[in-house]
């Protein structure tokens, strides 16, 4: 049986739940596609890597159900194809790691008058005492 997802039912993104590894099943349920469209999937996206329990059963960790939710996006919402799906992912995870790290304002400033060189020192001193 074949489901076609209305835009607007696709582009829904569940909440995930505040766990460390999840079962295929509940994936399943919270994507709202069958366990054997992720079982594809993991053969179609090479980061998809979910480990299996000692008793073979899929556990997925949190970045792979989010990766998995933005594949749905992709392939669902937006229509794309897989070979598209996957350049598209390639594409956001080499922009991501090339970005910079922007340290904010407001961190920047805790350590404008860092007092570290001033106890550096003083460790140094004692260090000399004690020797």
């Amino acid at each position: 049986m074949t489901v076609l997802m209305t835009e607007a039912a696709a582009a829904e993104t569940p909440e995930i739940p505040d766990k460390l590894y999840f079962r295929i099943g509940e994936v399943s349920r919270l994507l709202a596609v069958e366990a054997y469209v992720l079982r594809y999937w993991e053969t179609e996206f090479p980061t998809l890597s979910p480990k299996k329990s000692d008793t073979g059963h899929r556990l997925y960790k949190r970045k792979d159900v989010e990766q998995l939710l933005q594949i749905k996006e992709l392939l669902y919402a937006k229509r794309f194809t897989i070979e598209g799906a996957r350049q598209t992912l390639a594409a956001r995870h080499k922009e991501s790691r090339e970005a910079p790290k922007v340290v904010p304002k407001e961190q920047s400033l805790l350590f404008e008058d860092s007092p570290l060189p001033e106890i550096r020192r003083e460790l140094a001193k004692i260090l000399a005492l004690l020797r």
